[in-house]
């Protein structure tokens, strides 16, 4: 066995050269001056800008990003979300947008309690939103207002949960559907489109 220790993620050093390449960053710069009270905060490593905002701020912001000609980040790229379970806030929703124009990147983060876990939609924005804000609301629970059709786009409706949640009872039972099921896949859809359970 080595007696060597792993290398430390993050020294006040690497922490100071974050912050001076987010300052230097014209993406983040460009961000930070034009939303100063919705940018909760930025850094960059190694060319990898991210940008923390505010969940009311977000749509704003995301138009600025794509209408700007300097920025146009005309591509969405991915909406995923994250659980620190045990951390506060709990969850952080995670954009990722590309410039093809440009050819830069900007990762976008809005950090959620999970008592509030709403963000609006970015379909407005980016129809690609569309699946990607789907994938989330299914797997974590995201609730994207103003989202065209939010619905569950890989489980069933009758799933109970969130299955990429950190609480998530990996060994839970879920409803039985399909044959065997004891109501028929009509009798289900009709139920689920008219609200009853």
């Amino acid at each position: 066995m080595s007696d060597s220790k792993a290398p430390e993620t993050s020294t006040p050093e690497s922490a100071a050269e974050e912050q001076s390449e987010a300052a230097s960053h014209p993406v983040l710069a460009a961000l930070a001056a034009r939303f100063p009270g919705a940018v909760v905060s930025s850094q960059c490593f190694r060319g990898d800008a991210t940008a923390i905002v505010k969940s009311d701020s977000l749509k704003e912001v995301c138009a600025f990003l794509r209408d700007d000609p300097e920025l146009a980040f005309d591509m969405l790229l991915d909406v995923t979300a994250v659980d620190y379970l045990g951390r506060a806030p709990r969850f952080e929703v995670v954009y990722h947008l590309y410039s093809v124009k440009k050819n830069h990147r900007l990762r976008l983060k809005v950090a959620l309690e999970e008592k509030d876990l709403r963000v609006p939609s970015l379909t407005p924005l980016w129809v690609g939103a569309n699946w990607l804000e789907r994938e989330t609301y299914d797997m974590y629970g995201v609730q994207f207002e103003g989202h065209p059709d939010l619905r569950r786009i890989y489980l069933y409706e009758e799933f109970q949960g969130h299955p990429l949640r950190k609480d998530y009872p990996k060994e839970r039972r879920q409803p039985l559907i399909g044959p065997g099921s004891s109501r028929p896949a009509a009798t289900r859809r009709q139920a689920a489109t008219s609200g009853e359970e």
